[in-house]
């Protein structure tokens, strides 16, 4: 029960149905509610998103759905209200919705471009700034932000989402250091390539498989749970020295 009486909000959630692959966002879910978090799961993928939900209080959760567009102020601002109406506090934020469109730069439009930047760098910063208020009343709080090994070294095919995770990368260092002395820890996670529904079709394509493998000391891509249980670690007060932090979990990848 490391999360115990926690309240948890966790954007790009949908994913979370046992049996289906899941998200980062999905498997972190399920782990957090395993360890005692009360948890909140939030998309704009409704009926995916209230059978996740569901399928958790089946299990005897308390688990809720609610719509969440990440680039929108207003929605940002509606949900963190719903939960501290249902919940009273906001302990966790995990900031993980994501889109990816890969791409040559001569190729990505201006609507891919402030579509990524939209949805990763805008999100977290949006959902950052809305949190902090709700955490600072319940005497802190953790906030993860998913960003990539590709928000560290540069992409090969997806200079808009390197961009993107880049900006959330040191966006997280910067407000880790402004509330650092209000107990809000601010980290990042990176994951190498891992199998989600983001990235399945892809992944599918047996040589980009194979290429991504070999570029991967540890011989495998990741998965959603390899990715949760460093989620859970730095949600949990097992982390409370850590803030600024980057949690790099890709396999070995960004060592070479």
């Amino acid at each position: 029960m490391r999360l115990h009486g926690k309240v948890a909000l966790l954007t790009g959630a949908a994913a979370a149905i046992k049996g289906e692959l899941m998200g980062f966002g999905g498997a972190a879910a399920h782990l957090f509610a395993r360890e005692g978090a009360k948890v909140v799961l939030t998309d704009i993928r409704d009926e995916l998103g209230e059978r996740a939900a569901a399928a958790l209080c089946a299990e005897g959760h308390d688990a809720r759905y609610l719509r969440l567009d990440v680039t929108s102020e207003r929605n940002w601002a509606e949900v963190v209200d719903a939960v501290m109406a249902a919940h009273g506090r906001l302990d966790i934020l995990f900031n993980n919705a994501g889109v990816g469109f890969p791409g040559k730069v001569e190729d990505i439009t201006v609507e891919i471009w402030e579509h990524e930047l939209g949805v990763h760098a805008k999100g977290v910063f949006l959902g950052t700034r809305t949190a902090i208020p709700a955490m600072r009343k319940g005497g802190g709080g953790s906030i993860i932000n998913t960003s990539s090994v590709m928000g560290i070294v540069g992409s090969p095919t997806s200079p808009a989402y390197s961009a993107a995770k880049g900006a959330i990368t040191i966006f997280t260092k910067s407000a880790a250091l402004q509330y650092a002395k209000e107990n809000i820890r601010i980290n990042s996670v990176h994951p190498g390539y891992a199998d989600t529904p983001l990235t399945d079709k892809r992944f599918s394509d047996p040589a980009v498989r194979q290429a991504l493998i070999d570029r991967t000391p540890m011989g495998r891509l990741g998965t959603a749970e390899d990715i949760a249980n460093g989620v859970l670690f730095l949600a949990s007060d097992e982390s409370s020295w850590v803030t600024g932090s980057e949690l790099v979990i890709d396999g070995g990848m960004t060592a070479q």
